[in-house]
């Protein structure tokens, strides 16, 4: 087939605040749940910044950010999705008033946007929950952060409402059932947190999340704001009926926060779940009129499919998957152990769309690899990684058939643009970006940028609209 992507389709790259700007005690800066988590989302948790934790630094985007933007220009972005740190704009959380410095920034950031014609995508909680809000509060678990979140979003939405139309509000929103703590600020150990106290903070982010988007389409009507989740299609293991029940349930645990999102009602087999699984829950009518302030699209990241058996002797966990499931004998896999499966991409698109009929966004997709800096033909320094071109080549194909397939997808940014510290591992030798940054996990390094071989790959695919892309 033909590659054929819509006119106006948002091509760029994605970053998060947290993993890339570093100054993590400058202008006023508070910390954030990443400042005692050196070691990655599902690492110790330190009492204070340790001068372990590569996030305290990054990339120092913070200092850079001009030279990293001309790049992204360069390469021909046409949308840029990057975080607002909350711990910038109120450094413990439950402030009243904002931190002027931190506004400052981000107004800052968004003028060297608009310099270059690219359209900013902005995540308001990308797992930087204020350590504060966590240790005082039990983050999400308790019910005073939604005013807490009001605040914050009322805050930005009203300073940026002329800069920015593309909003999410929680990145990987269904990651706090994994990950508590990185996602929910939930300070409560994970062995000890009660199942109805989970689901209560789930209900919290669902509620504010909602709540954002109708604030948010108060301040500018023309706001596009979208829920974001991390997609993973679910496969049987074999044809047996049980597998497929297996799947079901397994899927239903990742759908059911992108259903409340869209559908603006708890689904029916949650409740069944909660009366089932002895959870109950603190939902007020408030809460469920709240929750039909639904998003304009869904958003979400895309590394793996998994794999589901209803079979104990058979569930070997799949290494590296964040949501669980088993290894897939049919698929390769990333040197984290992420299964590599382009075709799970068409899968998914194809699923939310046909749940939803609303318009899609992939706002991540990359492969986490071990780069080489080497001297290139022209006498730069460049990294030959045709590992990663191979990869998100054989992605965006796929992409192309689900939009041939009659999907509506705004757009594509893949994650890790720009190399930067990750969130599982905290590590920075696990490179995602089509630029090079000379820092590595000891600390060492000048934080010089340099283009790798994608960047021109990549460059090219935007400038073709997706024609380049190779068809195998």
């Amino acid at each position: 087939m033909q590659t054929v992507f819509p006119k106006g389709f948002l091509w760029g790259g994605a970053t998060a605040a947290n993993q890339y700007e570093g100054a993590y005690n400058v202008d006023g800066k508070g910390l954030s749940v990443q400042d005692v988590t050196p070691q990655g989302g599902f690492g110790p948790i330190t009492d204070g910044p340790t001068p372990d934790n590569m996030k305290l630094e990054g990339i120092d985007f913070y200092h850079r950010y001009k030279e990293d933007i001309a790049l992204f220009a360069e390469m021909g972005f046409k949308t840029y999705r990057t975080s607002i740190a909350w711990t910038r704009i109120f450094p413990n959380g439950d402030e009243t008033e904002p931190n002027e410095a931190g506004l400052q920034f981000y107004d800052d950031l968004f003028d060297e946007l608009a310099k270059y014609g690219i359209e900013p995508l902005i995540t308001l909680s990308h797992y930087e929950t204020p350590l504060h809000l966590a240790r005082e509060y039990d983050g999400w678990v308790n019910r005073k952060m939604i005013g807490f979140y009001e605040n914050y979003v009322r805050t930005v939405f009203t300073r940026y409402r002329d800069k920015v139309k593309y909003w999410l509000t929680f990145n990987e929103i269904n990651s706090i059932i994994h990950a508590p703590f990185m996602s929910g600020g939930i300070a409560t150990a994970p062995e000890k947190l009660s199942k109805s106290d989970l689901y209560q903070a789930c209900h919290h982010e669902l509620v504010a999340s909602a709540l954002a988007t109708k604030i948010g389409h108060e301040i500018n009507p023309d706001f596009k704001i979208g829920c974001m989740v991390i997609a993973m299609p679910t496969y049987p293991l074999t044809s047996h009926p049980d597998d497929i029940i297996a799947v079901m349930e397994a899927d239903r645990q990742n759908f059911f926060f992108s259903d409340v999102h869209v559908r603006g009602t708890y689904p029916g087999y949650m409740k069944r779940y909660f009366r089932e699984h002895g959870i109950e829950l603190n939902i007020t009518p408030e809460d469920e009129e709240i929750l039909k302030n639904t998003v304009d699209f869904v958003s979400f990241s895309y590394y793996m499919s998994s794999t589901e058996t209803a079979d104990p002797a058979k569930r070997a966990a799949g290494e590296g998957n964040i949501l669980g499931g088993i290894h897939n004998p049919y698929l390769e896999a990333s040197e984290w152990g992420w299964q590599i499966d382009p075709k799970g991409l068409r899968v998914i698109l194809n699923t939310f769309w046909d749940r939803y009929q609303k318009p899609l966004f992939i706002v991540e997709n990359g492969l986490g690899a071990v780069d080489q800096l080497v001297e290139g033909e022209d006498g730069q320094m460049t990294v030959n990684d045709d590992y990663r071109i191979n990869y998100l080549n054989d992605h965006l194909v796929q992409v192309a058939e689900a939009i041939a397939d009659g999907v509506d997808l705004m757009g594509y940014t893949t994650w890790g643009c720009i190399d930067l510290v990750s969130a599982s591992t905290a590590e920075l030798k696990k490179r995602y970006g089509f630029i090079y940054v000379d820092r590595h996990d000891d600390g060492s390094g000048t934080l010089n940028r340099y283009k790798k071989k994608s960047f021109n790959w990549y460059k090219e695919v935007i400038a073709t609209n997706g024609a380049s892309l190779v068809q195998k």
